[in-house]
């Protein structure tokens, strides 16, 4: 039987958090450990529960952007992901830069949630697509291809692969899968791309992947499935 995915909901208000709660409740394979409306009641529950996921909104009392570091320093394991209604470029920005591996605005579907927590679970990050497509148009558009992320020519061609497929939306178990690595490897291979890139995180790395190799529409800014990031 597959590893249940533990996740703790955060959200000020009872009614939402309940309703995201049956959505994915009802998900096999995701099991839902805690329900919180507070941040430091947030931040408590994971210490106490180490989940592996848990979804908080950026705009509670206490600031969910600070939450989320304060978290991450707590447990760098756990996967935050926001679950928000705000589409500002700040407030993107301040949460991937914190850390954060998804920006999910609340419209989305129990369904596509559902999809993307698996996602999450298995490695793999993500943004709301018209918001990644929206980041990445908004970047300067500057020479050659690369010159917007040197460190890309220093990466070996097994890294080169490796952050293709990241910006493609593929998670580490399907990088893995597809060259023949483990999980595991596949993160050792991250780490390095990132330090080389100069990278805050993956959905930075991805972008700056799509941009130096020629994504550049909106359409070709994120995958067409609205899995994760690129």
């Amino acid at each position: 039987m597959p590893r249940q995915i533990r996740l703790v909901i955060a959200a000020e208000h009872p009614l939402y958090r309940d309703g995201v709660a049956r959505a994915l409740s009802d998900a096999d394979g995701i099991e839902i450990v805690g329900k919180v409306g507070g941040i430091r009641e947030a931040e408590a529950t994971v210490v106490e529960l180490r989940p592996d996921i848990i979804l908080l909104d950026i705009s509670p009392p206490g600031g969910g952007v600070q939450a989320a570091r304060r978290i991450l320093v707590a447990d760098s394991d756990v996967c935050v992901a926001m679950l928000t209604v705000s589409e500002r470029d700040s407030d993107v920005k301040a949460a991937l830069d914190a850390g954060v591996r998804a920006y999910i605005l609340k419209g989305i579907s129990g369904a596509e949630l559902v999809q993307v927590v698996r996602d999450l679970a298995d490695g793999g990050l993500y943004v709301t697509p018209a918001l990644a497509a929206r980041m990445l148009s908004a970047k300067p558009r500057r020479g050659s291809a690369g010159s917007n992320a040197p460190g890309i020519r220093h990466l070996t061609k097994r890294e080169e692969d490796i952050l293709r497929m990241l910006a493609l939306g593929l998670s580490n178990r399907e990088i893995g899968s597809r060259i023949g690595l483990q999980e595991k490897t596949v993160k050792y291979y991250m780490t390095n791309i990132l330090q080389k890139l100069s990278a805050r995180n993956r959905v930075e790395a991805a972008l700056m992947a799509q941009e130096a190799w020629g994504c550049d529409t909106p359409q070709n800014a994120v995958p067409a499935q609205s899995r994760c990031v690129a």
